[in-house]
């Protein structure tokens, strides 16, 4: 495996870990799934139904039944069947497909504060502890699902000349249980932190900065100049740069000041007004 640079150690550890991303997309996806396998009425098919015609069906769920025929545009429902709902799986089905959903909401909101999503590490141990919660609600799903599809016949009591297939809910749950199980698993593996974290593609940040990246930088001097000159008393003046201070800190050699302009007149005439 070749070597990382230290930016590139810091870049991976500053990002949302794999694992946490794999888990936070798979549940929501797989409890919209569930929620449409708990509510919808299609767990089972009845077709060939006798007396009827043969493109008229019934569509059976844990919560209602629905008929369909070639005269209506729409199903009729809430239809009655006292030995159908009256079956043990039935009521296991039920309650476990509620607690199911309600245990996957408790787990997103344990495991979201637990993601880093505005922070600069994760908690490894609330995501881990969120990621239970999916596997087990994943594992809720599974169990009614995989229960109703063994005994699919058997539910009730039907006409040996009646066609039972395996409703759209059931496809739905087990896509959608399976979804929460893999999503769970994941994040609840990344709680086992082997190997310093390098198991998962990254390090902590103090592993590579050292401990003083976390500490503020001490704030930058300003040094502001004196206007007090060295030498000088400050109450002689009350200007910072008079003219005498500026004629003692002259460093540059000044240039000689002419000599007085000697006039030599060569006649000895009386001098005139414009002379004085």
């Amino acid at each position: 495996m070749p070597r990382r640079s230290a930016q590139e150690w810091v870049r991976l550890s500053l990002r949302t870990p794999g694992i946490l991303i794999f888990g936070m997309v798979l549940v929501p996806c797989g409890w919209v799934l569930n929620l449409t396998a708990t509510v919808a009425p299609n767990w089972r098919t009845l077709n060939d139904l006798p007396n009827a015609p043969p493109t008229e069906y019934i569509e059976q769920g844990i919560w209602d039944i629905c008929r369909t025929t070639p005269s209506t545009a729409r199903p009729v429902c809430n239809l009655q069947d006292t030995t159908y709902f009256g079956n043990q799986i039935i009521e296991v089905a039920q309650g476990l497909m509620i607690a199911s959903l309600v245990v996957t909401l408790i787990g997103l909101a344990v495991a979201i504060p637990g993601v880093r999503c505005w922070k600069a590490e994760p908690n490894w141990t609330v995501a881990g502890l969120g990621g239970l919660l999916f596997f087990l609600a994943g594992v809720m799903t599974i169990i009614p699902i995989a229960w109703y599809t063994h005994i699919l016949k058997e539910v009730a009591t039907v006409s040996p000349t009646i066609d039972v297939r395996v409703g759209y809910c059931i496809i739905l749950g087990y896509i959608g249980g399976i979804f929460e199980i893999l999503g769970g698993l994941v994040m609840f593996i990344g709680i086992c932190r082997c190997c310093g974290g390098k198991n998962r593609g990254e390090r902590r940040v103090e592993d590579v900065m050292g401990p003083q990246f976390r500490q503020k930088p001490p704030p930058r001097p300003v040094i502001v100049p004196s206007l007090n000159r060295p030498g000088r008393s400050s109450a002689s003046s009350s200007v910072p740069y008079s003219r005498d201070s500026m004629d003692d800190d002259v460093s540059f050699p000044r240039a000689k000041s002419p000599a007085p302009r000697v006039e030599n007149s060569s006649y000895g005439g009386r001098p005139y007004e414009a002379d004085l």
